[in-house]
């Protein structure tokens, strides 16, 4: 990751506008910030959530709350909880997201 012409600045989350993203069940709220090509975000999870798609992107993602299963789609699965994180490179191993009880996660891709 390269992060180039990004001022020293802070973020209080709680005056990012939050985006509801529907999964197959449950949903996600996410609230966004763009530092040139990265995103930062927090996301929360519903109670329920499974993610509608498999996805490619790759990320940085640590869990602040809950509990967030991840399944690669070699039929791995990974369990994080507050504390522990996971990093993915692009187009390296899809994988897709539950929250049985629910999560929030803060994520840079």
């Amino acid at each position: 990751m390269q992060i180039e012409n990004t001022p020293f600045g802070i973020t209080d989350w709680s005056d990012v506008e939050p985006e509801t993203h529907q999964g197959e069940h449950g949903y996600a709220t996410w609230r966004t910030r763009k530092f040139n090509n990265i995103r930062v975000r927090i996301v929360e999870y519903s109670p329920g959530y499974l993610a509608d798609h498999w996805c490619s992107k790759g990320h940085i993602l640590y869990c602040l709350e809950g509990e967030l299963h991840t399944e690669l789609d070699d039929g791995r699965i990974f369990t994080l909880t507050p504390g522990v994180s996971y990093q993915v490179a692009d187009n390296a191993e899809p994988h897709r997201s539950s929250a049985p009880n629910g999560a929030k996660l803060f994520i840079v891709d």
